[in-house]
């Protein structure tokens, strides 16, 4: 425990420092806009390349393992949605964010890093595709969900809008320009690739402090009811789905199964406020899941960490 203490609180620590940074020099959010253009249009792109175009081409074509956590996430968001949709007054807007709070992990600030430390260069690729397919799936849900609740909008004007968000988000464009340099056997070399090693290495640090920031100037100011629903679906429920649900579905490598529940194990994505935001619904309480379900996840991954590195956690829950 001390080994997995040690070697995840580095990761924590930087989103503490963050926020600590935020809250002793509270400069307006929008200081962090090109800290963000960094990270999410060239660092972390940089990392997903550098992890697929190295990746040899038969491990990226597992489509049972993608259509296993991608119905894993769906699972967890139909339940979330649905708890809040019952007990919210039938508000599809507010149940939809509820339900993403549940399903919606950081996993592009904070997964790679925490994967990739813990697990070894061999989560890079379970990572790469839980992430791709995973983003797709919220980019889809959010503006369909949307559109139900009464967010109009033709219907081929809202296919568009899915599409462009899939195909030009910078993670997903990395992803498919490193599988694409993996089938063709193209690698970088000399100072290309070292730059590309240097934006890489920078990712981890750079995100999980933005993150910090962004969490301190969104103070807490009141506990909504609805998170003893939410915190306990993030933390805990999403990771046994897909524990459950690539164990029917498997078997796969342990690696691969031990990735996809760490990233299921994160908490909810700062992308849930900013989904909030763009539609005017649920955005403060939004804004506190994303905090809570951070500060309760040093626990809860730590001891998730714990129990698969160590064995006491099968990756297999049928096996005899």
């Amino acid at each position: 425990m001390i080994e997995i203490i040690g070697l995840i609180s580095p990761f924590f620590g930087l989103i503490a420092l963050g926020y600590a940074a935020g809250r002793l020099a509270p400069h307006p959010i929008a200081g962090l806009a090109w800290l963000n253009v960094f990270v999410i249009y060239i660092a972390l792109p940089s990392l997903l390349f550098q992890l697929l175009s190295k990746t040899p081409v038969e491990k990226l074509g597992s489509v049972g393992f993608v259509v296993a956590t991608t119905l894993s996430t769906f699972v967890v968001f139909a339940i979330g949605f649905a708890v809040a949709f019952l007990r919210g007054g039938r508000d599809i807007p507010a149940a939809t964010i509820q339900g993403l709070g549940g399903a919606y992990g950081n996993i592009g600030f904070m997964g790679p890093g925490i994967a990739l430390a813990a697990l070894g260069p061999a989560a890079g690729v379970p990572v790469a595709l839980v992430f791709c397919f995973d983003n797709a799936l919220h980019f889809v849900m959010a503006p369909l969900m949307m559109a139900l609740g009464g967010e109009r909008q033709p219907p081929l004007a809202m296919v568009r809008q899915v599409l462009v968000r899939i195909f030009t988000h910078p993670f997903i464009i990395a992803t498919i320009v490193g599988v694409g340099a993996a089938v063709l056997s193209i690698h970088p070399t000399g100072a290309l690739d070292r730059t590309l090693q240097l934006l890489a290495n920078a990712a981890a640090p750079c995100a999980l402090f933005a993150m910090g920031v962004t969490l301190a100037l969104r103070p807490l100011k009141r506990v909504p009811s609805e998170l003893l629903a939410i915190v306990p679906m993030k933390l805990v429920l999403h990771p046994a789905v897909v524990w459950l649900v690539l164990g029917v579905a498997g078997p796969f490598d342990a690696v691969w199964v031990q990735s996809a529940m760490l990233l299921a194990s994160l908490p909810t994505a700062t992308n849930v406020f900013v989904i909030a935001q763009q539609y005017d619904v649920w955005v403060e309480r939004a804004s506190t899941v994303v905090l809570v379900t951070t500060v309760m996840s040093v626990a809860t991954v730590t001891l998730l960490l714990y129990a698969i590195t160590t064995g006491l956690l099968p990756t297999d829950p049928f096996a005899h």
